[in-house]
């Protein structure tokens, strides 16, 4: 079987480019590696990238160097998940609650991790989680 070595881009569709942009960098700091009127990609900490794609702008390729994006789109609200470290759960509450996001949910797993579900602008599930919610994790 030919390896994998983890994931390296995720996306959410976003109605606005610069305020989900903004939402990701206040909330997590992430750095704008590119952003233009169809999306934005944004670097992740562990080589990631998070992608923010304006609904509806990948319905069609797109042309790149040397060859084509296929088309591909999401609907609805979508999720997404970030690990954080054991020792931070109580640093995102406060953190969450100084940008004035609210938790949609607090979740204490059998594995002995806990999420803390929120929303972006744009009614994609947002979830940062601790250590104990997958075996690897």
């Amino acid at each position: 079987m030919p390896r994998t070595t983890g994931i390296l881009e995720t996306s959410l569709y976003v109605e606005d480019i610069p305020r989900a942009r903004d939402f990701y960098q206040r909330l997590f700091g992430f750095e704008a590696f590119f952003a233009d009127a169809r999306m934005c990609a944004m670097g992740v900490p562990g080589g990631q990238v998070l992608l923010l794609f304006r609904r509806g702008a990948t319905l069609e390729p797109a042309p790149a160097g040397g060859g084509f994006i296929p088309p591909h789109h999401g609907e609805g609200p979508l999720h997404v998940c970030f690990a954080i470290p054991l020792g931070e759960l109580a640093a995102w509450e406060a953190h969450l609650r100084d940008l004035g996001i609210e938790a949609e949910s607090r979740l204490r797993w059998s594995k002995g991790g806990t999420s803390l579900y929120f929303r972006d602008p744009d009614d994609n599930s947002v979830e940062v989680a601790t250590p104990g919610l997958w075996p690897h994790y």
